[in-house]
This record gives structure tokens, C-alpha cells and sequence, in this order.
């Protein structure tokens, strides 16, 4: 069976976790190159050991190697700034981007939510390790009721959170609220991340509150296992970590106000928490955050290029 040649570009954490998932578990794509600007990066020199092809000249240097002409998708693992750039550097040669930035240049793209829909874009973004994790469930809440408020927290070990994480803070926040909407489907979202400086270091953990009238609590749970179960088909170590829960809002709670609904009007919290455990393919098993980046961007590449599409 002949596979389709991917490139990762960035040889940082999340970069070289993505090349060796492709190694080790991907059944229809190869690693055509890895692609750096540290000719001394961990993830170069993992490359090399590998066979994997390497630059350590950029996209720029990617486009200049032998086979570059192969190569049918870029997953871009490094910062919105430098993905900004690499997309204007590649999109002349039309090859389809896989952004694990929050740049957000093409549509947000949460697998089991909307890959459907956007299997045609030239460029799809993976929106956070937060919005990946949360999402899901924000979505399947929305999928039995109106959400007037979603808010999700994200709290991360703070060992897992390299430059680039640290550099993104105000992207990922405002790329997640933005995907908590227009994916998720609440009327309201918010998002925030914390990077928890345990030692020794915690796995992902994500908390999910949605303000809805008052629910269908069955209904709400079940949407929210299988969307649990959806996950769990490319993320084997995301799942619930206690069983939703339900409370309605007190009258003196000033929540309205992020709902935007009348003071008047009933509400009840629906409060889900999950963690996230790594496959420790390249990374520690406590960093869920970045392993539930790159088994997200592994399943989308593979739809991608199950599709057999030319960009134009």
C-alpha cells in the first residue's frame, strides 16, 4: 500500500512526539522529512537516527530538498508567529496544511466534532491541547441543549509547557473561546489555562462548565460518554474522571451575567471533569496536553489524506 509523505515541521516537543506517532502507529503515512531551525534539536537528531529525512533550514529548506514535490501534507508544530510565515512559504506549492498552532489561519478542527466539514480546507488548525480536550464535550452538551455560557479550564504540568506554549498564552485563549463558539456551539465561551508546577508533575486534567436551561440530565450524561468514547477512539488516555454533574444556580449567583440571559431565568451548571493521560510515545506520560495535540493532528492527517484531495 503505498503511503502519503507527510513533513513536520518544528523539532521541538510536540514536533518530534508527531514524527515518531507517524513511526510507530500510522498504518497509511510516511515521514517524508523533519524540519527544524536548531541544526542541534533532540528532534533533528531523533530524525536522523530514524532515517527520517531533516533540514534544519526551516520550511524554506524543506522546499529545497530532494522529494519536497512528494510530500502532500505539512503538519505545523511550532509557533502562530512562525506557522504565519511557513503558510505563506508553502501555500504557492499546494500542499495541505495541518496547523498545531493557535494561529488559526484555516477553520478549527476538532475530530470527532467537524472534520467532516472541513476536509476540503487547504489549511485546518487544531485549535489547543485545551479546546481538543473540551470541546468535544461542550459540543455534545450543545447536542441535546442550548449552551448560553461555556467555560473551560485547562491545567496543565507546567514541565509540559515549552517556549512555544508559554510564548502562545493569549492565543490559546482567545483561539479556544473562539472554538469553544463556533465548534462547541455555546453562545458564550471562555477559556483558561494553568500551568500547575507539582512536583511530581500531573497528568492533563480539564474542567467543563456549561449554563443551560434546565436539563435532561440522562440525555446529557449519555451525549457526554459517547463523546468521551469518541475521543478515546485516537486519545486511549482521555476520559471522564467522575461522572457529570448537575446543580442548579442559585438565584443570588451572579451568573446570569455571563449567560446573558435575565436575572429571572432558571439555569442549572453542568460541570464535567476529565483528565488526559499520554501515550508516552516520545513524551512523559504526564504530558497529555501535547499527546492529545499531535494523536488529534495524526487522526485529521490521515482523514486528510484518506480523501485523496488536491488542494488547488
Amino acid at each position: 500500500m503505498d503511503r502519503t509523505r507527510v513533513a513536520v515541521v518544528g523539532s521541538g516537543n510536540i514536533g518530534t512526539d508527531l514524527m515518531i506517532k507517524i513511526l510507530r502507529v500510522s498504518p497509511t503515512l510516511e515521514v517524508a522529512a523533519m524540519v527544524g531551525i536548531d541544526p542541534g534539536s533532540d528532534g533533528l537528531a531523533r530524525a536522523r537516527r530514524l532515517g527520517v529525512p531533516t533540514t534544519s533550514d526551516g520550511v524554506r529548506g524543506l522546499v529545497a530538498m530532494p522529494g519536497f514535490d512528494e510530500v502532500e501534507i505539512v503538519l505545523d508544530a511550532t509557533s502562530a508567529a512562525a506557522h504565519k510565515a511557513n503558510d505563506a512559504v508553502l501555500r504557492p506549492y499546494g500542499k495541505r496544511l495541518v496547523d498545531l498552532t493557535p494561529a488559526a489561519l484555516g477553520p478549527y478542527v476538532v475530530p470527532s466534532v467537524n472534520l467532516d466539514a472541513h476536509l476540503d480546507a487547504p489549511n485546518v488548525n487544531m485549535v489547543t491541547c485545551g479546546g481538543q480536550a473540551t470541546i468535544p464535550i461542550v459540543a455534545a452538551v450543545r447536542a441535546v441543549t442550548p449552551v448560553h455560557y461555556g467555560e473551560i479550564v485547562a491545567s496543565i504540568a507546567s514541565r509540559s509547557a515549552g517556549p512555544g506554549t508559554r510564548a502562545n498564552i493569549d492565543e490559546f485563549t482567545e483561539t479556544t473561546r473562539l472554538a469553544i463558539e463556533q465548534v462547541g456551539g455555546a453562545a458564550r465561551g471562555k477559556a483558561i489555562i494553568v500551568l500547575n508546577p507539582a512536583e511530581p508533575p500531573m497528568i492533563m486534567r480539564d474542567t467543563v462548565l456549561c449554563l443551560v436551561d434546565e436539563p435532561d440530565r440522562q440525555a446529557i450524561a449519555d451525549s457526554v460518554h459517547g463523546a468521551v468514547e469518541a475521543v478515546r477512539a485516537y486519545v486511549p488516555g482521555y476520559r471522564l474522571k467522575q461522572e457529570v454533574q448537575f446543580s442548579r444556580v442559585e438565584p443570588d449567583e451572579p451568573l446570569h451575567t455571563l449567560a446573558g440571559v435575565p436575572d429571572s431565568r432558571a439555569l442549572w451548571r453542568v460541570s464535567v471533569f476529565l483528565e488526559v493521560e499520554g501515550a508516552a510515545h516520545y513524551l512523559p506520560a504526564y504530558a497529555g496536553n501535547l499527546d492529545i495535540m499531535t494523536s488529534a493532528a495524526l487522526r485529521v492527517a490521515e482523514r486528510l489524506a484518506a480523501t485523496g484531495k488536491v488542494v488547488p
